[in-house]
């Protein structure tokens, strides 16, 4: 489809909404780990309750792709953002351990980014897709900023309990907005049809996916390489906490420098790139520059070594994001961009899951170099994968 007037507004709502929604996610980091100090969790059960959502977010991934694309972008995002407003209340009655876990069970669809991602996918031409998508990690920036600002001083003001309901009526704001202007299918009419008569629990059409070519490497690639700097950002509070003792107030400053970074990267730099240079040589790039990263940080000792490596870090880290999520979109047919999506959203929930058990104990056992390490490791095995890949086709191509 073109992008006509009323599709561009759709993108922009989107755009919005998905701002808004990233805003809430951290502005509830504000409250949950002061709040879990106060009902006594330690870092281990603080560690569990990241892992329930890792769990619970990664078994809702791929059903709430699936019921994207079977119901419409509209449904879905209505029943992402009420899950939101419920998500909020519990937290803001949550005086008990148990009803600190209970308060996450909404997050099973809490999926506003990859149901964003759809409606932006279904709206763009597959080769604006990747600079569309990265402009939805803008408002990930964004709303990471804001976010993180406005739960610091909220809960500051008027306590975690103010700051709960806030993010509350936040969310249904956002469900005004998306009742308000998303419309109720963003794909082509005639892929819908054929889709009707499968379930949202039909694990054989998740996996069908599978089958295209080269959406099964990928994949691979996306975990793989994907897994060591998942395990780092999952540790990073701790990291910031024991290794560079820093306060909440400077930890929340260094989270709006790694949105800055990021929404000039993802706003400015991808949409450059992958209008000159293809998805193939991106990944490359990225893998490449992420195994140098590696190295670096097994030896930083100091913060402000660690704020020059973010820079390469999340350079690599968002072009391997927006890259591989769009060429995963592209080898799939446009009924099946939602499911996709949601698989893909799976990986990053799969690497918080896997991610705070292996991390902790590299960190506990062979110190913050080890994990860096793995990183340049393992990355390194990847692009020489690629490259010797790379290479055998164009010698094949000269034949």
């Amino acid at each position: 489809p073109v992008a006509d007037d009323s599709q561009m507004t759709t993108i922009y709502a989107v755009y919005l909404i998905a701002a808004l929604d990233i805003t809430w996610m951290f502005l509830q980091f504000s409250v949950t780990p002061y709040l879990a100090k106060k009902l006594g969790f330690d870092t281990l059960w603080f560690g569990y309750l990241q892992t329930t959502v890792g769990v619970i977010q990664l078994l809702g991934g791929p059903m709430f792709g699936r019921f994207a694309d079977l119901f419409g972008a509209r449904t879905a995002l209505s029943l992402a953002c009420a899950s939101t407003v419920v998500f909020f209340l519990l937290l803001a009655i949550a005086d008990t351990p148990a009803m600190l876990f209970i308060h996450k069970i909404p997050t099973i669809f809490m999926h506003v980014l990859p149901a964003s991602q759809m409606v932006v996918t279904d709206l763009t031409k597959p080769e604006k897709r990747a600079d569309a998508l990265s402009k939805l990690g803008l408002c990930f920036g964004i709303g990471m900023i804001v976010g993180s600002t406005l739960g610091g001083q909220l809960s500051k003001l008027y306590g975690e309990k103010f700051t709960a309901y806030f993010g509350a009526a936040g969310s249904a704001f956002s469900l005004l907005l998306v009742l308000k202007f998303i419309p109720k299918n963003t794909k082509a009419e005639t892929t819908r049809d054929d889709n009707r008569k499968k379930s949202v629990f039909n694990l054989g059409e998740i996996t069908r996916l599978m089958k295209f070519p080269t959406v099964m490497q990928t994949f691979i690639i996306k975990i793989v390489a994907g897994l060591p700097s998942g395990i780092f950002q999952v540790m990073f509070s701790i990291i910031a906490l024991e290794f560079f003792k820093l306060q909440p107030e400077q930890n929340g400053y260094l989270m709006a420098y790694f949105g800055i970074v990021q929404m000039v990267i993802q706003g400015g730099v991808i949409g450059r790139l992958t209008a000159r240079y293809s998805d193939n040589s991106l990944l490359l790039l990225s893998i490449g520059v992420s195994s140098l990263v590696g190295l670096a940080q097994a030896y930083i000792q100091n913060v402000w070594q660690f704020c020059l490596n973010i820079l390469p870090m999340m350079f690599s880290l968002s072009v391997f994001n927006v890259i591989t999520d769009s060429m995963l979109t592209k080898s799939v047919p446009s009924s099946d961009t939602g499911t996709m999506l949601g698989l893909c959203a799976s990986v990053q929930s799969l690497l918080r899951t896997v991610g705070p058990t292996i991390g902790g104990f590299l960190y506990v056992n062979y110190g913050i170099s080890s994990i860096g390490l793995i990183q340049f490791f393992v990355n390194i095995a990847v692009f020489v994968y690629l490259l010797q890949r790379r290479l055998n086709k164009t010698a094949k191509q000269r034949k």
